[in-house]
């Protein structure tokens, strides 16, 4: 179902492809969005398991689309070197593929919330427990079900670890 990798040489482990998107901070989500046209916004998200959560406002384009239609992708930058005199990048980066869905609150989206706010503001005062209480009722909580992971790097890169 998923393509191979047309530069195998460039390929990530999935130990590396997975270590890239529990490091990240910041991913791209792309969804299908109004008429067709693709719809791809940035998010902050967390990693449980083999599921990728994000918090989302109840209402608007982003959540239309997750239930119009719940394929989706998500792709996160772990590297990005600028190397001018070589006209490249030195880069690594990750795409997830999978199904997208609202999660209800109860059990789970309390996890993914607390795995939110413990991952981008983990010496905050009051803990993750403010974060939940004041978000019940008004956020939302999506859930990535990952299908297929890959990752890819620079092939400058590739090169300098089999030296």
């Amino acid at each position: 179902m998923f393509r191979s990798m047309r530069r195998p040489a460039q390929q990530l482990t999935d130990a590396q492809a997975r270590d890239i998107l529990l490091r990240g901070t910041s991913g791209v989500l792309a969804l299908s969005g109004d008429g067709g046209y693709p719809y791809a916004v940035p998010r902050s998200y967390a990693v449980m398991d083999d599921h990728i959560y994000f918090h989302s406002a109840p209402e608007g384009h982003k959540v239309d689309a997750v239930l119009r239609e719940n394929k989706c992708s998500f792709c996160v930058v772990g590297q990005d070197v600028i190397m001018p005199l070589e006209y490249t990048t030195y880069y690594q980066s990750v795409i997830a593929f999978g199904r997208i869905r609202v999660v209800e609150e109860g059990e789970e989206w309390v996890r993914a919330m607390r795995a939110i706010a413990d991952k981008y503001a983990p010496s905050h005062p009051t803990g993750p427990e403010h974060a939940i209480q004041s978000s019940r009722g008004h956020m939302h909580i999506l859930r990535m079900d990952v299908e297929h992971l890959t990752g890819k790097q620079a092939l400058k890169l590739t090169n300098r670890e089999a030296k």
